[in-house]
């Protein structure tokens, strides 16, 4: 292993350029001991997919199970509010196992198929034409504050179907408290009458049964605060992408009908909005290069290399948007392959379609060193992105 490695997840070089950082893992060791944050690294394609699809071994109850946060020592007196934050995490439907991922996930997944999402189609083709039109001729431009963040809270709010009146204050509230003590009158309000949003269809699992009045808000939390930032990240790192391989933005230009479809699956695989996502050991396993993962080990497999592994993509450092096929794991692999995958993927094919319909070009307008991204080990999320349209 080169000596120049290092374990710092949240050094500036892994997380300006985790392709790097962990493509240097990778082709080293796939399977490693990180020891300054008490993790394995799971960094390879082929194992990334065998943990993915062995729920058994490795538990998404990470909330419950991990009592420490993946992250720089935090200050003993924040303790509490991780507590607390572990709390909220843990009803979400996402960090269960078993049966009861089963059962909740089954509540809202009617909502989120192919053709349910088809019928969507209109209202994000809309919404990102007046969103273009609102921005056309205004010079430079933000793109993540100015069409990307509110293109996705526009769509997931319009989903939920939370008065249009109410959006830009619920979108200005700055806690989950906040957030929660606004969702619990209108949650109340669809238990008694659902209708057919995706709130209501999450308030139907307390119906049923499958959820608790709690379970219920944290999920509607997660969808309505947290749950549209992953296709944020992915229109960003896109249009980023396309800006500085103007080949590829004139690819698509030249057919966007014909070309979108595989362009999304490239700009997921080659720059993933979820970098990395971290399950627990429920049992002593030897990996295959024989590694011994220690029950109750925290294990973090890392998207972002995965989908630059050598060994599965041809010139994997590429941009081509004609790549096909394209077995990325963008959205994870298995039982909890992201549920709103389809979504994700509709609101990019209609963004990235339209910028190629209306712009000749991407300009951006800073050095692509000087670009600030989140510090964070699960996600890849620009925090501006300066960009002209020619």
């Amino acid at each position: 292993m080169p000596s120049t490695f290092h374990d710092d997840l949240f050094a500036p070089d892994a997380i300006r350029d985790p392709y790097t950082f962990f493509g240097t893992l990778r082709d080293a060791q796939p399977v490693r001991w990180n020891q300054q944050y008490q993790v394995w690294i799971i960094s390879s394609y082929k194992q990334l997919v065998w943990t993915a699809r062995h729920p058994e071994y490795f538990s998404s109850e990470v909330a419950l199970r991990d009592t420490q946060p993946l992250s720089p020592t935090i200050p003993e007196e924040d303790m509490e509010l991780f507590g607390a934050v572990r709390q909220w995490l843990a009803a979400r439907f996402t960090q269960n196992d078993g049966a009861k991922h089963k059962e909740q996930r089954k509540v809202v997944h009617g909502f989120f198929t192919p053709k349910a999402m088809e019928s969507w189609r209109p209202l994000v083709r809309q919404t990102v034409s007046a969103l273009l039109d609102d921005l056309q001729g205004s010079g430079q431009l933000d793109m993540m504050r100015d069409f990307a963040t509110p293109l996705t809270y526009s769509i997931i709010a319009g989903l939920m179907d939370i008065p249009e009146s109410d959006r830009a204050f619920v979108k200005e509230l700055s806690s989950q408290n906040a957030v929660t003590d606004y969702l619990k009158p209108i949650v109340a309000e669809r238990v008694r009458e659902p209708g057919d949003d995706l709130l209501s269809v999450i308030c139907r699992g307390e119906i049923m049964g499958a959820y608790t009045r709690d379970e219920v808000l944290a999920n509607a939390l997660l969808l309505l605060v947290a749950g549209h930032e992953t296709t944020n990240d992915l229109i960003a790192n896109g249009i980023l992408a396309f800006s500085q391989h103007p080949d590829q933005f004139k690819m698509l230009r030249s057919d966007p009908d014909g070309h979108i479809v595989d362009a999304v699956e490239e700009i997921l695989r080659y720059d993933s909005p979820l970098k990395s996502v971290q399950r627990i050991a429920t049992q002593n396993i030897e990996m295959e290069g024989g590694q011994r993962v220690g029950k109750d080990d925290r294990v973090r497999w890392v998207i972002s290399s995965a989908n630059r592994d050598p060994s599965i993509f041809d010139n994997p450092d590429d941009l081509d948007i004609s790549r096909n096929p394209n077995p990325h794991v963008a959205f994870g692999s298995g039982v909890h392959h992201c549920l709103g995958a389809t979504l994700a993927r509709l609101e990019g094919q209609e963004a990235f379609a339209a910028l190629a319909q209306r712009f000749e070009g991407l300009q951006l307008e800073t050095d692509p060193a000087d670009l600030e991204y989140l510090p964070s080990v699960g996600q890849r999320t620009l925090l501006n992105l300066p960009i002209t349209t020619r």
